[in-house]
């Protein structure tokens, strides 16, 4: 799991608040698209998120922020000393987890009214002060993880009972002894922490804020209308709403293609400076991820281009085009699907859907969904785009929602966050603060498994043929968006890192004509591409979080092999996945996935996933072939 606010990755220390975002994929229904996005003063406070849970006021924010500026200054009287035995160690340990406990909910409440409204002046200056916060007390507190390793006595101290809260997280401070530095070269690591974010931000302030896309038909053209555009039935209006948007990007691509760059080129520092050979590396060796699962997985979908060319192949036959273009293919297989889910019916539907999951469960996520006002519902000006589930230790496991009631796919959405914070929730109420945190690489499961039960109540519940076969065919592009898509996007990763660390400058042009191969190769011969087709490379935020795309992929690999264990099993196999849940960071993920029932050490699971595609792509040949 990476540990950012709605804009920026900051690293993480012993805590922070969590956000795992949406897969990038668009809903799979027409909708009517809004005129006016109103102001976030305009909308209404109960579809808002409660964030008194975490703040009462903004005043009571601010009497935190002054408290932690004063506490921070204590960890220097524990500097020097953490060998002197395990009573101060374990004083040390107990200081730290409150201070934690506290930033890490003060960074919450300001990075969620950021994500609300990134252009309120006020939201950017509390997210700026949290920020400079963190960078304090990481600086403050780098000399902890050097110390700790140079204990010799560490392993016995740890034995003793009052360490159980601690025992967990020393031991993965351990095993990255051959990776820490001194005091000191942490301590300057951790105080230049927040200007590595700066590519980041900058890219997330020019894309959501600055840029301008103009309208299409007297309808605003943005990051979140920009998939309501792509589903339009119309081609004229796909066409050139497609146009105008890449358009606007190829005007920036010096500055986006820099800010990568950058991004990619701080990612290799990193490393290196650590003793690793790779960004890569480094990437996995958090989450003890053998190289083999990256690279397993793109050869595991090259191996399944033919099946997903015939997809594409039967796109192309059905919509009646003599050129299947880039923006042919969202919208839907099955246009005669006519839907309106408000969002109170959306949280019906995820709870009657999630009923295999227990009554715990589903009462659980069916009260956050609605009275207990987890999410934020509904688009407004400043807004983050997308769908994401943030929070921490304290407070709700929070949702932002752009949701649209003709769009059948948010029903779908929101389940996959409230996965996610449903994994939040079982996490942090069977684990102590240290070991709570659990991997982004198991949150991609706990969502996508919620999608495929999500899948499963509309087929059982469909009320014609015609309703089957739309599910079918979102089965079959939600697989394509999570499994082959994002696959795509670890492999542009991987071939941009592995130039620049092979000494080749990336540039806007191999930037480009990187990405065009990737486009040509995975899309198949039945595909055109415009002239800035290859300008989507450039405009994905995941990149700016290195190495973190794939685990869309493992994820939804993993939650097809779970979801139907859970489906065709018993009580075992369903409190082996509530285990899963509630294991949070005390063991390592191929660890705890292989407890719930999926190795993913393997390619199993992955060619799994390729074998349910095929079937699923079948059944929509026989049924609109």
């Amino acid at each position: 799991m990476y540990y950012e606010d709605a804009e920026g990755v900051v690293p993480a220390v012993h805590g922070m608040a969590r956000t795992h975002e949406g897969v990038l994929k668009v809903p799979h229904k027409e909708m009517k698209m809004a005129n006016n996005i109103p102001l976030r003063s305009e909308v209404k406070e109960s579809d808002k998120w409660d964030l008194s849970k975490l703040y009462a006021t903004k005043q009571d924010w601010e009497k935190d922020i002054k408290f932690l500026q004063e506490s921070i200054k204590k960890a220097s009287s524990f500097s020097g000393k953490l060998g002197e035995g395990p009573e101060k160690l374990l004083e040390a340990l107990k200081w730290d987890t409150e201070i934690s406990i506290i930033v890490e909910k003060a960074y919450v409440y300001a990075s969620l009214h950021y994500s609300g409204d990134a252009s309120d002046p006020e939201n950017q200056k509390m997210i700026g002060i949290i920020t400079q916060v963190y960078t304090d007390y990481a600086a403050a507190t780098s000399f902890m993880t050097p110390e700790i390793i140079a204990i010799d006595s560490l392993e016995e101290w740890m034995k003793a009972k009052e360490f159980d809260d601690y025992r967990v997280m020393l031991t993965k401070i351990l095993r990255q002894k051959d990776h820490t530095l001194s005091h000191k070269e942490e301590e300057l690591l951790a105080k230049q922490s927040e200007l590595q974010d700066t590519p980041n931000q900058v890219f997330g302030m020019l894309t959501n804020v600055d840029m301008n896309f103009g309208e299409i038909d007297g309808t605003p053209l943005s990051q979140s209308t920009w998939s309501q555009f792509m589903i339009n039935p119309d081609r004229d209006v796909r066409r050139r709403a497609y146009e105008q948007f890449y358009k606007t990007y190829e005007s920036h691509e010096q500055t986006l293609a820099t800010l990568y760059a950058g991004s990619v080129k701080q990612d290799i520092f990193n490393a290196r400076i650590r003793g690793f050979e790779t960004a890569l590396d480094k990437a996995l060796y958090r989450d003890d991820v053998p190289r083999s699962v990256y690279t397993g997985l793109i050869e595991a979908v090259h191996k399944a281009f033919p099946i997903l060319h015939r997809y594409y192949a039967l796109r192309k036959k059905v919509l009646k085009f003599d050129e299947l273009r880039h923006y042919d293919v969202y919208v839907p297989l099955v246009g005669s699907i006519k839907t309106h889910k408000t969002y109170e019916e959306a949280a019906k539907i995820v709870k009657e859907a999630l009923k295999p999951l227990g009554k715990n469960y589903t009462d659980v996520i069916y009260a956050g969904l609605t009275k207990d006002r987890w999410v934020d519902r509904y688009e407004n000006k400043g807004k983050r785009s997308g769908a994401f589930s943030s929070g921490g230790f304290i407070g709700e496991p929070y949702i932002l929602m752009n949701y649209k009631e003709d769009v059948l796919g948010d029903v779908f959405t929101l389940a996959h966050e409230g996965g996610h914070s449903m994994h939040s929730y079982y996490s942090k109420r069977n684990n102590p603060f240290p070991c709570y945190e659990y991997t982004i690489f198991e949150a991609e499961v706990a969502s996508t498994f919620n999608e495929q039960l999500i899948a499963k109540y509309f087929m059982d519940n469909a009320e014609s043929e015609e309703m089957k076969t739309y599910i079918i065919a979102k089965q079959v592009d939600d697989i394509i968006a999570t499994l082959f898509r994002q696959t795509m996007f670890a492999e542009f990763e991987l071939l941009c890192h592995t130039q620049q660390e092979s000494g080749e400058p990336l540039t806007v042009d191999s930037l480009r004509k990187t990405y065009r191969g990737l486009l040509e190769a995975y899309f198949g011969p039945d595909m055109h591409f415009e002239d800035n087709s290859d300008m989507e490379g450039l405009r994905i935020p995941h990149f700016y979080n290195a190495y973190y795309v794939y685990k869309y992929a493992t994820g939804i690999s993993a939650a097809i092999a779970l979801s139907e264990r859970v489906l065709n099993g018993g009580k075992q196999e369903l409190e082996d996945y509530l285990g899963f849940l509630k294991s949070g960071g005390s063991k390592f993920p191929i660890q705890t996935l292989k407890g719930a029932g999926v190795d993913m050490s393997t390619q199993a699971p992955v060619e799994a996933a390729v074998r349910k595609f095929e079937d699923l792509l079948t059944q929509l040949e026989k049924r609109i072939g």
